[in-house]
């Protein structure tokens, strides 16, 4: 995605990135910088005001840079914008998108996702749901796909892949440059959920968000090939490939070319996400080949649940022979390697341990590195093993910096930037070389420049529930605690399989929706971890939960908490609160409602109230299809509970969420007061789901919690 990745000089020895509006290349041996473009050429043309550089990219002889600045926001992220190419040595910049072809100029802060092709002649992007190429040199517009709307997409996608599926860049060149494959999502019959924004203007106006709902079939999505020349002032077809299948019944979450080229490998799942297969496609679409299958009780997940949700690249091996595979089919989240006609599987990483994610392939050596976590789940190590799967898994991050630990190897494989946190250290960033694990800079390293800050009143616990379930949590105790005293306790809650609470990082202990400190104002803090949330224990675990989101995770946290009290004595029981954000929100609700004797005053934040509102990959994913168990679905939605409200409840939600609409506030509002449930609301209008956006909101969020918080669930020792 645009602005996440590291930009890496072709040995791998260096990097490149903006400083102080220069764009740099830093040898990481030697630490000497070199200014690759100044910022006196970092300008658009007529203009003496420096370009913000949001991501960029050189052409393959280094001679152009491609840059994306003016973003703006799609969903979630600023992924559109305009593109400059800049030549380096004179400095001259020309947007693209501006001159002719058979596209016409295109609108500005329109282009997405900005490629230059492997020969570094041509520039692919997305502009108004449509492909265009344009001639590096020329700047000639050649436009691949002229059907695109806002609900049929080509070359990206639409909401809900994007949430759910983390997919977003939806065109890929092929190794040649000839050819481009991309996604066409047909979203003509996903029904709009109208939001309707009444603040920007003195007459309302609706704002269309396609979304399919649980229960609705999600948009036909296909994948095409098109040559990138084509006609003169023509368009070239496209050459869609005949994947087995309903399309209207299928996703199809993964592609990539073969490292040859001449064909792309796609990964598809079936709407209830149960069955995956993987289809080798000739690009001419001759033929379409399935090459390995997988399926689950439960569910499977894709790839952007162990890369950060970026589900783009393919591990290959071998140039394409083999490729390295994640898969949890024996209980465990293991690496495999499979060769690409699927006849043969090696298991690369044997035992009782999940992978989080795979940090870098090094096929030179024989070894790949990854993150792991077997002693502790709540920590992260850097491991690797070999490729043949002969070797035993070593774990490379040395002992003594116990905690969380991230990093970004360099295609070498022989250095890394390395991260690392843990509930007593702040994150800190220091470059080691590989396999030693050594600072490149011994002054600069973490251990030299870092000290922990001492938390003696915060702890990470085990304890066993009534039901004989083993649950993580920590506790962060008031500053000057008495054990003789008894205090409020607040429970930070999440409690879905796509977050966990319990981590070991900094932000332990921290509540950023508190104006001031809540261990000096006298509260102890919670968090524990339910099965059902994606901790590295095993499949089991992660997915115990399926059909039972609102049931298994709230009795998880409301036994673990019945522990606590009866553990620990200085908890005072008439002073108990709980809050959570979106599917945290939906678990603070829950726990008020269906145990009101433990929980006494709640905070809700934008929350799904009823489980039939939400899309259908989430919900279908982890609850089945509800046609077919819609009881299920009902026995997990707040709403079923509410007329068990007892305590305190303050009900937050942005008007303008297009993630959890605003109709999940009002059935839920509408239930409460059928029953007549007394409770305070706050709408924030136009805001959406991370209630981020208009003058003086962050402010207004942290003082209503804060005051809630106190006037309810008062602090202090008694």
């Amino acid at each position: 995605m645009p602005g996440r990745q590291m930009h890496w000089t072709t040995d791998g020895n260096a990097y490149a990135a903006v400083e102080q509006g220069d764009l740099v290349k830093t040898d990481i041996r030697t630490g000497r910088k070199t200014v690759l473009l100044g910022k006196d050429k970092l300008r658009r043309p007529g203009s003496d005001q420096p370009m913000p550089v949001a991501d960029f990219d050189f052409t393959p002889d280094s001679t152009s840079v491609l840059i994306f600045t003016n973003t703006a926001r799609v969903w979630r992220y600023n992924t559109k914008g305009d593109y400059y190419l800049i030549n380096r040595a004179s400095g001259q910049a020309r947007q693209l998108g501006q001159t002719a072809g058979t596209g016409g100029k295109r609108p500005a802060q329109s282009l997405m996702y900005a490629k230059l092709s492997p020969d570094g002649r041509m520039v692919g992007y997305v502009s108004e749901h449509n492909l265009f190429v344009e001639d590096v040199a020329n700047g000639k517009i050649t436009q691949l796909t002229t059907d695109g709307t806002r609900k049929r997409i080509n070359g990206t996608f639409d909401w809900v892949y994007e949430e759910e599926f983390g997919c977003r860049d939806g065109f890929r060149w092929s190794p040649d440059s000839k050819q481009i494959a991309y996604w066409q999502v047909d979203a003509t019959k996903i029904r709009d959920y109208l939001m309707l924004n009444t603040t920007d203007s003195a007459y309302s106006h609706v704002v269309p968000v396609e979304y399919p709902k649980v229960g609705e079939s999600p948009s036909p999505t296909r994948v095409g090939i098109v040559s990138v020349t084509g006609g003169q002032n023509a368009v070239p077809p496209t050459t869609w490939l005949n994947i087995p299948g309903d399309s209207q019944q299928h996703y199809l979450i993964r592609m990539e070319w073969l490292p040859a080229g001449g064909s792309v490998i796609v990964q598809q799942l079936n709407r209830k996400q149960n069955e995956s297969k993987l289809f080798i496609c000739k690009a001419g679409g001759s033929s379409v080949t399935p090459v390995y299958t997988e399926t689950d009780k439960a569910w499977i997940d894709g790839k952007a649940r162990w890369s950060r949700d970026d589900p783009s690249g393919w591990e290959w091996l071998e140039n394409g022979k083999s490729f390295v595979w994640v898969s949890e089919k024996d209980g465990w989240r293991h690496l495999y390697r499979i060769t690409t006609d699927g006849k043969k599987e090696t298991l690369l990483t044997p035992g009782g341990y999940d992978i989080a994610t795979i940090s870098h392939i090094d096929e030179p050596t024989n070894k790949i590195y990854f993150i792991a976590s077997p002693e502790n789940t709540n920590q992260r190590y850097l491991y690797r093993t070999s490729l043949d799967g002969k070797g035993k898994a070593e774990r490379v991050t040395p002992a003594g910096q116990s905690g969380t630990h991230n990093y970004i190897i360099s295609p070498n494989g022989k250095f890394s930037q390395h991260t690392f946190t843990n509930y007593q250290t702040s994150p800190a960033r220091e470059w080691i070389s590989l396999p030693d694990h050594k600072a490149v800079n011994e002054a600069e390293s973490i251990a030299a420049r870092v000290k922990p800050v001492a938390k003696s009143n915060i702890s990470f616990f085990t304890l066993k529930t009534e039901d004989g379930v083993s649950l993580d949590g920590w506790m962060a105790k008031p500053t000057d605690f008495d054990s003789t005293k008894k205090y409020p306790i607040v429970f930070y809650v999440y409690g879905e399989p796509a977050g966990s609470t319990v981590n070991d990082d900094f932000s332990i202990g921290q509540n950023r929706l508190f104006q001031g400190d809540m261990a000096k104002a006298g509260y102890i803090y919670v968090a524990l971890d339910n099965r059902g949330t994606p901790n590295l224990k095993g499949t089991a675990w992660r997915k115990s939960i399926y059909r039972q989101i609102g049931r298994i995770n709230i009795r998880d946290q409301a036994m673990g908490a019945k522990k606590l009290f009866s553990q620990h004595a200085f908890i005072d029981t008439s002073r108990v609160a709980v809050w959570g954000w979106s599917g945290g929100g939906s678990t603070t609700l829950h726990l008020l409602f269906q145990y009101p004797d433990i929980y006494k005053t709640g905070i809700s934040i934008a929350a799904v109230g009823n489980q039939l509102f939400y899309d259908n990959i989430y919900q279908e994913r982890y609850m089945g299809i509800p046609q077919e168990n819609r009881e299920d679905f009902v026995a997990g939605s707040p709403i079923t509970y509410a007329k068990n409200l007892r305590g305190n409840l303050l009900y937050i939600h942005g008007t303008g969420d297009d993630n959890v609409h605003y109709d999940n506030a009002e059935v839920l509002i509408n239930e409460l007061i059928k029953h007549n449930k007394q409770f305070q609301v706050m709408p924030y209008p136009n805001r959406s789901h991370g209630i981020s956006e208009g003058e003086g909101t962050t402010q207004h969020l942290r003082t209503l919690y804060t005051n809630y918080l106190l006037k309810n669930c008062p602090p202090g020792a008694r």
